[in-house]
């Protein structure tokens, strides 16, 4: 994978991960994987994170990517583990020049028309809008999107499988975060992956 658009159009739903034991980390990404949902975004919200992304690279298939980085010195430690690709929460310049000059997939979060044009002149056009419900949900994204015609988004933040396609049938929206899909035993977690990735028809 080498942009951050293939990455978004290989499954329909991004589960956003926060691991507390690294030792869970494989074979969770492994029962994920074998649902058919492989990319796979570790948030930097635990002290196991690097270690998660670590470990859920070994896995076959699976694409791993750091989410919640907010800073360039987090940026740097997750690129010693290998992250693949870099979800962040908002948009600063001095982290999107960083990330972009390193040639890495990115996809910071926007809420605003501001945000995207601060993108925009990054030379970014793929977003999360985060956080997706309480930012005024659907309706928001499709005002935001109009005037924005050459972006694309992965919509997170109080998405649910119930509230998944009605995103997903909005044509700028390319896939969605969620963590619905983590619960349960790793059977179920395979069983929900399935259900997810089947979303984009």
């Amino acid at each position: 994978m080498t942009d951050i658009l293939s990455i978004m159009r290989t499954s329909a739903v991004i589960p956003v991960l926060v691991i507390d034991d690294a030792a869970t980390a494989r074979p969770l990404a492994e029962a994920l994987v074998a649902g058919g949902l492989k990319v796979l975004e570790v948030t930097m919200r635990t002290p196991a994170a690097l270690d998660a992304i670590a470990e859920m690279k070994t896995v076959e298939g699976a694409i791993v990517g750091a989410g919640t980085v907010v800073n360039t010195d987090q940026f740097e430690q997750v690129m010693k583990v290998g992250a693949e690709f870099i979800v962040s929460p908002g948009l600063t310049d001095r982290l999107g020049g960083a990330i972009i000059q390193a040639g890495v997939p990115y996809l910071p979060g926007i809420a605003s028309a501001g945000d995207i044009m601060r993108g925009l002149d990054l030379g970014l056009t793929a977003f999360k809008f985060f956080p997706a419900e309480t930012s005024g949900g659907i309706k928001a994204l499709k005002a935001l999107a109009a005037p924005f015609y050459q972006c694309r988004f992965c919509p997170t933040g109080g998405i649910t499988e119930a509230s998944a396609p009605d995103w997903l049938a909005f044509g700028p929206v390319e896939c969605v975060g969620g963590s619905w899909v983590t619960g349960g035993t790793m059977a179920e977690v395979e069983t929900k992956a399935r259900a997810a990735a089947a979303l984009r028809g």
